[in-house]
This record gives structure tokens, C-alpha cells and sequence, in this order.
């Protein structure tokens, strides 16, 4: 994938992601810095949805860990434990916010 095709594809996710926390009313403050797209919560905590485009990664940052996804036939998936990337943030941010939240791939 090109480094073009990999940003196109990963703005479409951090799209779907803000989208999806609106959608469901879940109450965090998002904030999107170039590669870097943070989930903020009201007792100051984060979740921190990072691209890393040398490496074509996504990566969470979140208080249960830090996490580094690949794209593998076609699904974005952990090289450490082969988690999935929506599955891993969806935690997270249950966690951090205490609502309910769904996102998937």
C-alpha cells in the first residue's frame, strides 16, 4: 500500500471513530492533531488512536496498554496478540467513559 492509500484509509477510520462516538452520545472530547486523534474523558484520562506511517501501523495508547495494529487480509489486527484494532479501542473507551460503545470493522 502507498503512503497515500495508507492515509486515506486511516483519516476513513479516524472519521468512523469520531462519527460513532457522536452518533452514540458517549461523553468525551475528541481531538484531532495530525496523526494523532485523542479520546478524551471526563476524569481526564485518554485513549490515544496514533498512524504511524512508516511503519503503515495503528496504534492505541490507553490505560490498559499500548497497542500496534497491521493491516492483515484486511483486517487491522495486533502483531502482538493478534487483537483486533476495533474490538481493542471499543474496550477502551468503555472503559475510560463507562458508556456503552460499538464500533466495528
Amino acid at each position: 500500500m502507498t503512503e497515500s492509500e495508507f492515509l486515506t484509509l486511516t483519516d476513513a477510520i479516524f472519521n468512523r471513530i469520531e462519527e460513532a462516538l457522536d452518533d452514540q452520545g458517549v461523553d468525551v472530547d475528541t481531538l484531532r492533531m495530525g496523526n494523532v486523534l485523542e479520546i478524551e474523558f471526563d476524569d481526564g484520562g485518554k485513549v490515544v488512536v496514533n498512524r504511524h506511517g512508516a511503519n503503515q501501523e495503528l496504534w492505541i495508547a490507553a490505560k490498559s496498554g499500548g497497542y500496534h495494529f497491521s493491516l492483515r487480509d484486511g483486517r487491522w489486527l495486533a502483531a502482538r496478540d493478534g487483537a483486533e484494532f476495533f474490538a481493542t479501542l471499543r474496550q477502551a473507551v468503555r472503559d475510560g467513559s463507562g458508556d456503552d460503545f460499538e464500533l466495528s470493522a
